[in-house]
């Protein structure tokens, strides 16, 4: 009876909803409470370390000049209208940590409030957003895939609180005629806490509709978005991934 009703199931629901981009209809993640806010993670022997508090070495302007935003007292913050932080060096396959910080006393509501993100290759976006007690599209929400897949938890601490991401990324894989072979995956752990497991990507990260692909490097470099709110960044460190056969 129930292998019955299993298959009577899925022949009413083939396939999973598809829910529009950006939908405020779409149900919210469950919060969960992260455990507390603690001191810098280490970076293992074998990372390459692109921030570690003193300088921007590491990282360029979108224009390939010099880094605009100000590194002090041990975070990076992003300098309004001056454009994405980009890092010096490009990435394939990489495991990258990351911590971030929105704005203290928070301001605004939804996509305004302490917006920024991370982009892997420069193009596929995890979301960084004030997410606490703060309501907005759940595909737009810090941990998201932004506009393509909601975190499966909003485990965000207060404004003002560092909260670290740790991501693994597999590339995307195209032939030699540039037709996608394999999308790119990704699995995210925020402030210790699973949000995207091994997820993939629907394409290029894009506003208010579908992500679709399109050939690129193999390598390229990451970027840190310029959304005109002063989110701050620190102990930015990546290890390089073997190819996957």
């Amino acid at each position: 009876m129930m292998v019955h009703l299993v298959l009577l199931a899925l022949q009413q629901n083939p396939t999973p909803p598809q829910w529009p981009v950006h939908s405020m209809d779409r149900p919210r993640p469950p919060v969960v409470q992260p455990g507390p806010e603690g001191l810098p993670a280490a970076a293992p022997g074998d990372a390459i370390v692109l921030f570690d508090g003193s300088n921007l070495a590491q990282w360029r302007a979108e224009d390939g000049q010099a880094a605009r935003w100000m590194a002090r007292n041990g975070y990076v913050e992003v300098a309004p209208g001056s454009g994405s932080l980009v890092s010096a060096r490009p990435f394939g396959d990489i495991q990258l940590h990351i911590e971030w910080a929105t704005p203290t006393p928070p301001k605004g509501e939804g996509q305004e409030r302490g917006n920024s993100g991370v982009f892997v290759m420069g193009m596929y976006e995890v979301q960084v957003l004030d997410s606490y007690q703060n309501d907005t599209y759940p595909d737009g929400q810090a941990g998201a895939l932004f506009g393509q897949q909601p975190p499966l938890v909003n485990v965000c601490r207060p404004p003002g609180a560092w909260q670290s991401y740790d991501i693994v990324f597999r590339r995307p894989r195209f032939g030699p005629d540039g037709a996608l072979q394999r999308p790119a995956r990704v699995t995210v752990f925020q402030n210790g806490v699973i949000v995207q497991d091994a997820v993939e990507f629907t394409g290029r990260t894009v506003f208010g509709r579908r992500a679709t692909y399109s050939p690129h490097a193999d390598r390229l470099p990451l970027s840190l978005q310029d959304h005109s709110y002063p989110v701050r960044f620190r102990n930015i460190w990546v290890r390089e991934l073997a190819e996957l056969p």
